[in-house]
């Protein structure tokens, strides 16, 4: 503990004084001020995450958001063992970074800024935790609290900065493959100009959507069931590769399509059906993949 503290600003204390043995002890004995913070969080963050649920409503680059929480909560359960049994070992540190999140709620307030302020809710809570809990529980927490990261929506300037180089380059190679294939087709920029048709390669199929959704399910998939730590790494490094391989499939294919069956094949249910098929496609190539590296490595 920091002796030049005021007793206000001390870390929680356990049962007896000074640290606690275990989370779980500290738990039993600080469990009313524990559930008073955490509704006071609630409380000022209730129309920041009410407004992040609407964006994931109506909002499809967003929809993945909802099973971020709920994974992120299954990975906090199935650690429940190691983490009560986890020394506590409470620190005033965690209180710096409580006002490090409460300054980004104001400053992202100030400036109508949604991403700084849902992001100050994971500052928040990480300080909340150090407090009462320590670095150790924090360590073992760290996963399922970073995946939370992918439940905000990315800011539209970002998105509209990042989607516009890949659709150019989605573009350029589909166009590339399409006349290899022996189809007439020109490009010019995201158009692609065929004999009886036109189409254009929008943000939405520029492949930014299919790889956050990948980044979503495919973490998800590593935190759950890849253990060894280079397994790990090389599969998370593939889910960009098999988003935009997968994309530029969709994009061909429906180029393919739109040239033989006309305007319908590249819009309405079959082109939201082939985007179901191609995201499910991915996450079957990840799982695939998984099983060889996992011979690999053996």
């Amino acid at each position: 503990m920091d002796a030049t503290l005021s007793p206000k600003l001390s870390p929680p204390q356990g049962p007896q004084g000074g640290s606690v043995a275990t989370l779980a002890a500290l738990v039993r004995s600080q469990y009313p001020l524990m559930l008073l913070a955490l509704a006071s969080v609630a409380a000022a963050y209730w129309s920041i995450v009410h407004g992040m649920v609407l964006d994931w409503m109506n909002d499809e680059n967003s929809s993945h958001g909802f099973i971020v929480p709920v994974v992120s909560a299954y990975l906090i359960w199935q650690r429940r063992e190691r983490l009560m049994a986890q020394p506590a070992k409470p620190s005033a540190m965690g209180l710096a970074i409580v006002a490090m999140g409460a300054a980004m709620l104001l400053l992202g307030w100030l400036a109508t800024e949604y991403f700084t302020m849902r992001f100050s809710l994971l500052v928040v809570l990480t300080g909340c935790v150090v407090y009462w809990a320590g670095w150790g529980v924090l360590g073992v927490l760290a996963g399922p609290m970073a995946y939370l990261t992918l439940m905000i929506p990315v800011p539209a300037v970002l998105y509209d900065a990042l989607a516009f180089p890949l659709k150019l380059f989605v573009t350029k190679v589909s166009v590339v493959v399409l006349k290899a294939l022996g189809i007439l087709v020109v490009r010019e920029g995201n158009i692609m100009a065929f004999p009886n048709i036109t189409l254009e390669v929008v943000n939405a199929c520029s492949g930014l959507r299919s790889l956050t959704s990948l980044l979503a399910v495919g973490l998800a998939y590593v935190m759950l069931f890849v253990r060894p730590f280079k397994e790990k790494l090389a599969i998370v490094a593939l889910i960009f590769p098999i988003a935009l391989a997968a994309n530029m499939v969709r994009v061909i294919g429906t180029g393919i399509l739109a040239q033989h069956f006309g305007e319908a094949a590249a819009e309405g249910f079959f082109h939201e059906f082939a985007g179901l098929v191609i995201f499910l496609t991915s996450i079957a190539m990840l799982m695939a993949s998984h099983r060889i590296l996992s011979r690999w490595f053996r």
